[in-house]
C-alpha cells in the first residue's frame, strides 16, 4: 500500500486533480492504520480461542527462531523506514515504520510466550498473545490518529508561526496571516500580506518574491507557497 501510494502520488496535475494525486500517499497511512486493526482483530480472536480451548503448541523451538528473527529483521527496517520517512516527511512512511516496529514487539511477545510453553506453562503461549493484542490496539489508535490529523489538515502551529514570522521580516508588509497544511510530503503554505494600498502592482509583486524568500529560509520544507496581497487600512 505504501508502496503503490507513493508511486500514485508522483503523478502529474490534470484539469481533474490540479494537486496531482499527493493524497494518495494519505489515503494509504488509512491502509495502514486499517491492516493494523485488522491484526488485532485476528490477534485477539486467536489468542481468546486458544485460551478457552486449551490448545496446544506444536514446534516450539521453531517459533522461538522465528520470534527472534522477526525482532532482529522488522527492528532493522522499523528504524530504517522511520529515519527515511522522516527525512522526506512522509507520514505514511513513518506510520509503516510503526507497523514494522509493532511486528517486531509482537515477534518479542511470542517468544515470551513460547518459552513460557516451554517451561511447561501451557497458557504462556495465548496469554502473551492478548499482552501483544493489546499493544496492536495501542499502537493502532496512534497511527490513526496520525493519519486522521494529517487528513484533517492539522498543522504544527509552528509551521503558521513561522511563515508569518518570514513574511512579517520583509519590509513593506505591514501584517501577515498564514495558513498551511500538508498535501502528501508537499508542505504547501498561504499567505495573505497586508501592505500600503497605493504600492504599484509590481512592487507588490517584488514583496511576494522577496517573502518566497524568507519563507524558504525559515521553512525550508515548504514546497509551495501562494502570495496574496491585501491593502492595508489607511
Amino acid at each position: 500500500m505504501v508502496f503503490l501510494g507513493f508511486r500514485l502520488s508522483r503523478k502529474p496535475p490534470t484539469d481533474r486533480y490540479p494537486y496531482g494525486l499527493e493524497r494518495a500517499e494519505d489515503l494509504a497511512g488509512v491502509g495502514i492504520a486499517v491492516v493494523i486493526w485488522a491484526s488485532a482483530a485476528f490477534a485477539g480472536y486467536e489468542s481468546v480461542r486458544k485460551l478457552v480451548e486449551h490448545g496446544h503448541t506444536a514446534h516450539v523451538g521453531v517459533g522461538i527462531a522465528g520470534a527472534v528473527l522477526g525482532i532482529v529483521g522488522n527492528q532493522v527496517v522499523a528504524r530504517y523506514k522511520l529515519r527515511v520517512g522522516r527525512r522526506i516527511g512522509s507520514a505514511t512512511l513513518v506510520a509503516d515504520a510503526r507497523h514494522s516496529w509493532l511486528d517486531a514487539l509482537s515477534s518479542a511477545g511470542a517468544l515470551a510466550g513460547l518459552i513460557a510453553v516451554a517451561a511447561g506453562q501451557r497458557w504462556g503461549d495465548p496469554v502473551a498473545g492478548l499482552a501483544v493484542t493489546a499493544l496492536i490496539c495501542h499502537v493502532g489508535y496512534e497511527v490513526t490518529a496520525d493519519v486522521m490529523r494529517r487528513l484533517a489538515d492539522s498543522i504544527d502551529p509552528g509551521v503558521i508561526t513561522a511563515a508569518e514570522a518570514a513574511a512579517g521580516s520583509v519590509p513593506g508588509v505591514v501584517h501577515a496571516h498564514a495558513r498551511a497544511r500538508w498535501t502528501g510530503r508537499t508542505l504547501r503554505v498561504e499567505i495573505e500580506g497586508w501592505v500600503d494600498p497605493d504600492l504599484p502592482v509590481r512592487d507588490a509583486d517584488a514583496i511576494g518574491h522577496e517573502v518566497a524568500a524568507a519563507l524558504a529560509r525559515r521553512l525550508p520544507q515548504a514546497g509551495s507557497l501562494a502570495w496574496t496581497v491585501r491593502a492595508a487600512p489607511a
